[in-house]
């Protein structure tokens, strides 16, 4: 199964390499990006290295995908979005993305999801057709929910103590599009 590269008029979208460990570093170190996140910061390179081999390997088996976000212009990586779950069977995926801290507030973000979220609904993606998209984030995760809210996401609702990270257990918001609402 080939990774599927996507571009947008601002990024590039492709598959994470173990060449990308130190700026994925970068990104996971930063207690910003990480806040909201089911991790603490990371401070090891290898720490990188298992998560681009996470990543990687799910795609491998079928069941999610995650792309390198790249600035088209100087090929920099700038974060990770994509399905975290798959589920051929009842056509729904779990979405997820970060970029680092200093390219937030740049619709990044919205232009890296939209693609993906269009190429899923078209059928472009090499695990079948895709119906629901569900992303969850973490109460007070202001940015991330207006992400999807710019994307035709719609609350769904509060899963209440949903997550359990970093000690303690977080109430999660739940949001859904579907393929008809897409535009």
């Amino acid at each position: 199964m080939k990774f599927p590269t996507l571009e947008t008029p601002r990024l590039k979208l492709t598959q994470l390499s173990s060449n990308d460990s130190e700026a994925l570093l970068n990104i996971f170190s930063d207690t910003k990006v990480v806040k909201f996140y089911d991790i603490e910061a990371y401070n090891t390179e290898e720490q990188s290295l298992k998560l681009i081999e996470f990543f990687n390997t799910r795609f491998n088996d079928g069941v999610g995908i995650r792309w390198a976000i790249r600035l088209k212009s100087t090929h920099q990586l700038i974060g990770t979005c994509g399905f975290n779950s798959w589920n051929r069977k009842m056509k729904n995926a779990g979405i997820g993305y970060e970029l680092s801290s200093q390219f937030w507030g740049q619709g990044y973000a919205t232009e890296a999801l939209h693609k993906v979220i269009n190429s899923a609904f078209s059928n472009q993606l090499p695990f079948g057709e895709l119906y629901r998209i569900q992303g969850d984030t973490m109460l007070g995760n202001n940015a991330s929910e207006s992400v999807l809210l710019k994307l035709g996401f719609k609350e769904e609702g509060v899963r209440r103590a949903s997550g359990y990270w970093k000690n303690e257990f977080h109430d999660l918001k739940c949001f859904g599009l579907l393929k008809p609402d897409f535009k």
